[in-house]
């Protein structure tokens, strides 16, 4: 199931840094963001082998996931956090603010055939 890791984030009047050492446990593979969306939704799939982090860099979102169990809503509105998505996580990214850029690392590189889009039954 997805679940949020806190950030180790550094603070100080210079402004803030925030790392990603050694969160994921995977090897990166892909790197994408998603920015400049309207009301629409993404994703809406899961996958056969791909792991992701997903962090809203900037502004905020909504992600809700699936893992064919329980429906859980992550509220990323911060860039401290950072989602945890396993490949049978069936997700989709809603509610971005008008700044909001959303950061995901992949563990595969794109593949179509790893794509599910089919959602679980009692997916919302």
């Amino acid at each position: 199931m997805g679940h949020i890791i806190n950030l180790t984030t550094y603070k100080d009047s210079r402004g803030i840094l925030t790392v990603l050492d050694r969160v994921v446990d995977f090897e990166i593979k892909r790197l994408f963001y998603i920015y400049a969306v309207d009301d629409s939704d993404r994703g809406g799939h899961r996958h056969h082998n791909t792991y992701q982090a997903a962090i809203c860099i900037k502004g905020s979102c909504k992600i809700t996931n699936n893992d064919g169990h329980k429906t859980e809503i992550f509220d990323l509105d911060t860039p401290e956090k950072c989602l945890i998505l396993e490949p049978n996580d069936w997700h989709v990214m809603h509610s971005f603010t008008e700044d909001a850029i959303l950061l995901v690392l992949a563990s595969t590189a794109f593949d179509p055939k790893d794509y599910i889009y089919e959602p679980y039954e009692n997916t919302l």
